[in-house]
């Protein structure tokens, strides 16, 4: 039987050797989200999956057959060569952003440029699935009142016992809170934007959560407020659309709230990314809050 731990682990390990590599590639904003979400908030989420689940995989009766994996690798036969210079994307598209953006948009990180702005609403979009993955994690992990009467319980006695990792957390947790408030608000000159800010503000709460209870964490981060925020977000993207359309230019076009257009562009961006951030950090939250309170009632059940 597989070993779903191994899984997880394997998984986190995966991803961080992935960040390297995009890292090796400079594409520092994807290596960023890589890190912060795939090795850290997922595997994370994973673990507190498995501790609803058993840990070891039954045994399927379907064997694994190469028929996909043959089917997949007939389709890249088409694709050009890694890193090949004259393949159709560095040919029309990438030229076009690199030479263009800084005098449309003004912004010196192109990749803030094309996800805020050139391809505004497919970032919306991006946004609103995060939402509802936030709302469908609500509704399926909904909480007894027993289960809420467990969770004020204080930090577990092994966490309790960490003195030092909880006074080492205490000086760390603060930057890194501040860190995520800089790559919110710096991700337009350099690495970063709102889903980074974001999960890197949700990992300092985690931390925090983990090693000082979550009863201590709810006093902070309420959890109807967090609900809140995670709507708050998405409305606050979605109105600098309207706002657009209300000052006679297209949804999205940023251009129309500043009399200088490249002013607009930073406006825009500036407040769609702090959409962002509000939604990723509170649904990230939100969702480790209740697998929390799961956890507490699979153990109350018991």
């Amino acid at each position: 039987m597989g070993d779903l731990f191994a899984v997880v682990m394997l998984s986190g390990i995966y991803s961080l050797l992935s960040a390297a590599l995009f890292l090796d590639l400079h594409a520092v904003d994807v290596a960023f989200t890589e890190a912060s979400v795939g090795a850290g908030i997922s595997t994370l989420l994973f673990l507190a999956t498995l501790k609803l689940v058993p840990r070891y995989d039954k045994k399927s009766r379907y064997k694994p057959t190469l028929a996909t994996g043959a089917l997949l690798i007939y389709g890249t036969l088409d694709m050009p060569h890694f890193g090949k210079a004259d393949a159709p994307v560095h040919e029309h598209v990438a030229p076009r952003y690199l030479n263009e953006s800084m005098e449309e948009i003004g912004v010196p990180n192109v990749v803030t440029s094309v996800l805020a702005s050139y391809r505004g609403f497919d970032t919306l979009g991006e946004t609103l699935v995060i939402f509802t993955a936030g709302i469908g994690v609500m509704s399926l992990l909904r909480i007894s009142r027993q289960a809420k009467e467990e969770s004020k319980s204080k930090t577990p006695a092994d966490m309790q016992q960490q003195v030092i990792l909880r006074v080492v957390a205490k000086m760390m947790i603060p930057l890194i809170l501040i860190f995520a408030l800089y790559v919110q608000f710096h991700g337009d000159y350099g690495p970063g934007g709102g889903f980074q800010a974001g999960v890197i503000f949700a990992a300092g709460i985690i931390l925090y959560t983990m090693l000082f209870g979550l009863s201590t964490a709810q006093k902070i981060f309420n959890r109807k407020v967090l609900e809140l925020f995670t709507a708050i977000g998405v409305f606050l993207y979605a109105s600098v659309g309207f706002a657009c359309l209300f000052m006679g230019g297209n949804f999205l076009d940023y251009s129309v709230l500043r009399h200088d257009p490249v002013h607009g562009q930073h406006l825009g961006i500036l407040l769609v990314e702090l959409g962002v951030g509000i939604t990723v950090a509170s649904v990230m939250m939100t969702i480790f809050f209740k697998f929390t309170w799961r956890t507490v009632k699979h153990k109350y059940n018991q």
